[in-house]
């Protein structure tokens, strides 16, 4: 996390500055998943593209974590409560999978 930090930092010290602004929008581009520009990169200095680079690294690495958290998380709740509740779209998912290819409010054909 010592690349988010120091971006962090460098962003609050220099809100104005045009490398600032694009570390922050290259952040603000990860979180929601949205493109960015790669050429914005090369128009930083050494340092600024450096730390870019580092950003994306350890963006990388905490989704990473963050998965295997959510699936922890989930293996946790089947192991101590039983089976986790499962939304509409899974059981859409799950009927869609197991149905044949027959028009709806047929009963499926016998195999």
């Amino acid at each position: 996390m010592r690349a988010i930090k120091e971006a962090r930092k460098y962003i609050e010290r220099k809100p104005d500055d045009a490398r600032a602004k694009t570390l922050s929008r290259l952040v603000l581009a990860l979180e929601s998943e949205a493109d960015f520009p790669i050429a914005d990169l090369y128009k930083l200095d050494l340092a600024r593209f450096k730390l870019a680079l580092e950003i994306l690294d350890e963006w990388r690495l905490d989704r990473h974590y963050a998965s295997k958290a959510k699936l922890f998380d989930v293996s946790l709740q089947l192991a101590v409560l039983g089976p986790v509740e499962s939304t509409a779209t899974d059981d859409a998912a799950s009927k869609g999978a197991g149905e044949s290819a027959d028009k709806p409010g047929k009963p499926p054909k016998d195999k």
